[in-house]
């Protein structure tokens, strides 16, 4: 029986290069860019056959994880959810996540993948898996290079080497991202792009991790060793994970490993590192623009519309990128990808909540939005999900009114409990301790009106909590 592999999908990052729709609070492996699901959905079920497959580990940021969580459900999949204290790069991040599949099996073989990657022609990504698993088995290190079809400036590449079986070929070097002649010549030569996703046996990737960093290994090793669970999540230790070199795969080993193989294949992929790539990969009119939400071309070319529910009209314009979401707008040049890089870094120092927050908030039981904003009132639409509830919490500044839009409502105000139904409401003075629940079997809507001297959020005191916020 052939041994599965284990996915391991690294799902903790938080680019800005798809802003304004991805941003630190929801970055954009959680979003559905092409579709109805997030790029980490479909990482997910391109790794779901159970014949070559085993459980998958996601590694991600505890901000993270109950979207994690949440994404899992809505396939019906379930996953070992690690999650990480800081961020130190993919480098430790693969290292935790083998220390933990080394756990389960000592032999085991990790596939590791980024979550905001995709890959169009899953078949041929599969049938890539099963190339480089013997090669894998056997000790290599098995990266997969994808063949390019332009010479692309915003990739690495690698210059494969001697056969070694299967297709599998040895890596001779890894090169960074080349401006564009040295592009031009790469393409020619027949060089692959880095797609960076790797498989290896645990033991024989942190054996050569250990070779370079001794001791970030250690601490790595310790702080998986040292794990502890909450609400289901494995939570690695802090202090020894914040020991650990923060660094890429990449630098940490790949480019220094004499182990190195490289699996060369055509699958469609992309790590969707800027609008012109989403543009690339969507479906688009005779004239060249695509749209994600509603939008009218007139005399327009080579454009991409991305708008969460705002009409974008464009007219008498070429190679422009325009995102609407509901508190920012985005006009850019096509492929000026550095330009937007530094336009966020600019909005960071006037406009910081714009790049860390959306409007629309997640929580684990929900979401809430922002609708009005005034010197003494906020007005919000909060969505509990069915069977979820809020923390028990009471406010010092502020008083709450509550108008239930859909579903039911089971309402704690100090003692006293009590259900509302659509259009029925409830008052919250200042000081009264309360909880919010849906006790029903569809999402519950309602309005709230918030009004006092103090509207932040940080006027919570929570004294219970389902997620351990208290």
């Amino acid at each position: 029986m052939t041994k599965k592999i284990t996915p391991l999908i690294m799902c903790g990052g938080a680019g800005t290069r798809l802003w304004p729709a991805s941003r630190e609070v929801r970055p954009k492996q959680f979003l559905p860019l092409f579709g109805p699901r997030s790029t980490f959905q479909d990482t997910l079920l391109r790794v779901a056959d159970s014949t070559l497959f085993g459980r998958p580990i996601v590694i991600t940021s505890v901000a993270y994880r109950f979207m994690v969580r949440e994404q899992l459900a809505e396939l019906g999949l379930d996953a070992d959810v690690l999650l990480e204290p800081s961020r130190r790069d993919s480098g430790p991040a693969i290292a935790a996540g083998a220390v933990f599949a080394q756990q389960q099996d000592t032999d085991a073989v990790v596939l590791a993948l980024a979550a905001d990657h995709v890959v169009r022609d899953n078949p041929a990504f599969v049938e890539a898996c099963r190339k480089g698993l013997s090669a894998a088995n056997s000790g290599r290190i098995v990266t997969f290079g994808v063949n390019p079809d332009r010479a692309a400036t915003e990739y690495g590449y690698i210059s494969a080497g001697d056969a070694i079986a299967d297709d599998v070929r040895a890596v001779e070097r890894f090169v960074e991202k080349p401006d564009a002649a040295t592009a031009a010549d790469y393409f020619r030569l027949g060089y692959l792009w880095n797609s960076g996703n790797f498989m290896f046996r645990a033991d024989i990737l942190l054996d050569e991790y250990r070779n370079l960093d001794a001791e970030s290994v250690q601490t790595i090793s310790d702080a998986v060793s040292l794990a502890g669970q909450d609400l289901g999540f494995v939570t690695l230790e802090p202090d020894a994970f914040g020991k650990a070199k923060s660094i890429s795969i990449d630098y940490a080993v790949m480019e220094k490993t004499k182990l190195a193989a490289v699996v060369p294949v055509s699958c469609g992929w992309s790590d969707v590192g800027s609008w012109h790539a989403v543009w690339e990969l969507s479906q688009k009119d005779e004239s060249g623009n695509a749209a994600q939400g509603t939008a009218v071309f007139e005399d327009c070319r080579n454009c991409n519309v991305s708008t969460d529910g705002t009409l974008v009209a464009l007219e008498g314009v070429d190679d422009l990128v325009v995102v609407a979401t509901q508190d920012a707008v985005l006009v850019s040049r096509q492929k000026d990808a550095n330009g937007l890089k530094r336009l966020v870094a600019k909005l960071r120092t006037v406009a910081p909540e714009v790049t860390d927050h959306h409007l629309k908030v997640h929580r684990p039981w929900g979401s809430y939005q922002s609708l009005d904003n005034g010197d003494r009132h906020q007005v919000k639409r909060i969505i509990v999900k069915a069977g979820e509830r809020l923390s028990l919490q009471k406010h010092h500044h502020r008083s709450e009114h509550w108008i239930v839009v859909r579903g039911a409502a089971l309402v704690t105000i100090n003692d006293s409990f009590k259900t509302i139904h659509e259009n029925e409401s409830i008052y919250i003075p200042i000081g009264a301790t309360h909880r919010l629940e849906n006790p029903g079997k569809i999402p519950l809507e309602l309005i709230e009106v918030q009004t006092g001297s103090y509207l932040g959020e940080d006027d919570i005191v929570r004294i219970e909590d389902d997620y351990q916020r208290a």
